[in-house]
């Protein structure tokens, strides 16, 4: 067993066998885990928000599904994974602030939004989705090992997952 490294919110994070990525306290955020089988090289993103074009400071590319995803998959490749080899997992977009609130608006709508700019993303990079634990109203603690590849979810008064 190596190391466990933490993922701070708005970063990402690449490791290669024996280490594992973690990220705490997922809400309307979707931790994104890719994961080459062959070179068990691993990253996570924790992505805050859908589109950097839409937010005049939008310096730090991890933040974003649009740059977080690319950037992750840029430094895995540095790290010797093959692109075409890559599968991804996703966990969060949870609906934080849906008590009492217009489910109309889609200003807060950020989890579901989120989700969905993660998946367009991946789908533009051909990065195929084979599992995802998204949406509900929930808060997500996630952790993806390179030594297999298995991403376990966390959630209070929730069963441990492992997807």
């Amino acid at each position: 067993m190596g190391e466990v490294i933490k993922v701070g919110m708005a970063d990402l994070k690449v490791c290669k066998y024996p280490d594992s990525l973690t990220t705490l306290g997922l809400g309307s955020c979707v931790g994104v885990a890719l994961y080459d089988k062959a070179t068990k090289v691993t990253g996570l993103a924790h992505i805050m928000l859908p589109d950097s074009t839409a937010i005049k400071n939008n310096s730090n590319i991890a933040k974003f599904a649009d740059t977080g995803i690319d950037e992750t998959i840029r430094l895995m490749v540095a790290m010797g994974a093959t692109k075409g080899r890559i599968v991804a997992k996703i966990a969060g977009g949870a609906n934080m602030f849906h008590s009492g609130l217009s489910s109309a608006s889609s200003t807060l709508k950020v989890g579901e939004n989120n989700v969905a700019a993660c998946k367009k993303k991946l789908a533009e990079l051909r990065i195929p989705i084979i599992a995802e634990d998204t949406g509900l109203d929930y808060g997500r603690t996630v952790v993806i090992r390179s030594e297999d590849g298995v991403f376990t979810i966390k959630s209070i008064g929730k069963p441990l997952k492992e997807i």
